[in-house]
């Protein structure tokens, strides 16, 4: 037997909510939420039969309106313009006797369970849909997640790219800057021997210089 379909009602943000859904849980996945609202107040079951209208003719759709507002659900509320200025609430009058309720009209079993049915279909369509758009988003996710990190790895491998030729010259200059330096040492020990085999000529030479004047 279909479950019958009740109207709840949140809020998140600068909207409430309101949904058509067989059971809170139910509720709860429509609207996105982890917590359990209905446990900690901030969620509740809804008799006004505006809301009860709006929410059946769009089971499983999640509809709002500007928090605090009075106004209709829709699936495309506006913004609210001015948000609620919480008031101290005024004293509660006397209750006055109610006055007598007509008896209820019998109900069509057949026709409610048609309804409830109808209802339900309308519902798990809805659900449906919801659940194909979360795995949608949740691929484009993956697949967003993937392309940065191929990007990372990309960069990261770019990077020591980099780093292994930047040390491959340093260790091709170390190698220059060591011959380089082998070249300098030797010809400084050439030039060493060459100055001092001049410097050993020119002092013969000042010498035979200095025996013919004598």
């Amino acid at each position: 037997m279909a479950r019958k379909l009740k109207t709840y009602t949140t809020s998140a943000g600068f909207f409430d909510l309101a949904v058509a859904a067989p059971s809170m849980k139910a509720a709860l996945e429509a609207w996105g939420s982890r917590n359990n609202l209905f446990q900690h107040g901030f969620a509740k079951v809804s008799d006004d039969p505006k809301i009860v209208a709006a929410t059946m003719a769009h089971p499983g759709v999640v509809l709002r309106r500007p928090v605090g507002t009075t106004g209709a659900f829709s699936e495309h509320a506006k913004l609210p313009t001015d948000l609620p200025v919480t008031k101290t609430p005024a004293p509660a009058a006397k209750r006055t006797a109610k006055k007598a309720e007509p008896p209820p009209k019998p109900v069509d079993d057949k026709a409610a369970r048609e309804a409830a049915s109808k209802a339900n279909l309308a519902f798990e369509k809805e659900q449906k849909r919801r659940d194909n758009e979360r795995r949608k988003e949740e691929a484009a996710r993956q697949k967003e997640r993937a392309r940065r990190e191929r990007a990372i790895a990309a960069a990261e491998a770019a990077l020591e790219e980099g780093r292994r030729e930047h040390e491959a010259r340093r260790e091709e200059i170390e190698k220059e800057r060591a011959a380089l330096d082998k070249r300098a040492h030797a010809e400084d020990a050439r030039w060493r021997k060459k100055k001092d085999d001049l410097e050993a000529d020119l002092r013969q030479a000042r010498s035979a210089s200095h025996l013919r004047l004598v």
